[in-house]
Parts: structure tokens; C-alpha cells; sequence
């Protein structure tokens, strides 16, 4: 099942105003804070990048895969995605600890 746009309006909603997109992936979203990868929407789900932090916001309990054969990541409890303030701490402290992605080396033509 494929992710709503208006979930990912939603979470997008929810996190202004931190410097946060999404990018659509193979009918789900990966979401940028700052350009760092810091989670995934899958099935109208917000999954989180475990981090260093992630103990300060989520059990255990809240690991899954966003799909199949995916890594766990924190499922965003409800109560959590519906508090915009501390949504936005999640994703700001996340991306904090995330390194920035290598930038892509261009080919010159042949």
C-alpha cells in the first residue's frame, strides 16, 4: 500500500519549521532534514532513523521495518506524530547526529 499525499502533507505540516522535504521512493517518501536522510514514510507510517537519542523518544517496542527486508527504524507513535514540538526535536536531534551524505561524483561525457 502506497503512502497518502496528505500524510506526508501532514508530517511536513507538523515539522515547520525545520528545513525538512520529501522525496518520493518507489510510491513511499524518504525524508531530509537539513539534505540528511532522517526517515522514511511507508504505509502512512513516520519510521526514524535509529540514532544515539532514540532511547529519549522510543521503546523497543517501536522498532519494525518500513518494508520488507529493511533495516529497523522507529515507528512514530501517534501521540508523538500529533505533538508538532517535540516531532520537531525528534527530527532536528536525529539529524544532528547524522553525518552529511558524500556528494555524488559527475561523469564527464565519453
Amino acid at each position: 500500500m502506497a503512502t497518502e499525499k496528505a500524510t506526508v502533507d501532514f508530517i511536513l505540516d507538523q515539522l515547520a519549521p525545520l528545513l525538512v522535504r520529501a522525496r518520493a521512493m518507489f510510491g513511499e517518501y524518504g525524508v531530509y532534514c537539513e539534505e540528511k536522510f532522517v526517515a522514511l514514510i511507508c504505509d502512512d507510517t513516520l519510521f526514524v532513523k535509529p540514532t544515539t537519542i532514540s532511547d529519549q523518544f522510543f521503546t523497543d517496542a517501536d522498532l519494525a521495518p518500513p518494508y520488507p527486508g529493511a533495516k529497523d527504524h522507529y515507528s512514530v507513535p501517534v501521540a508523538l506524530l500529533e505533538d508538532s514540538e517535540r516531532l520537531r526535536e525528534v527530527i532536528a536531534r536525529t539529524a544532528e547526529l547524522l553525518p552529511m551524505p558524500k556528494k555524488k561524483m559527475v561523469r564527464k561525457g565519453r
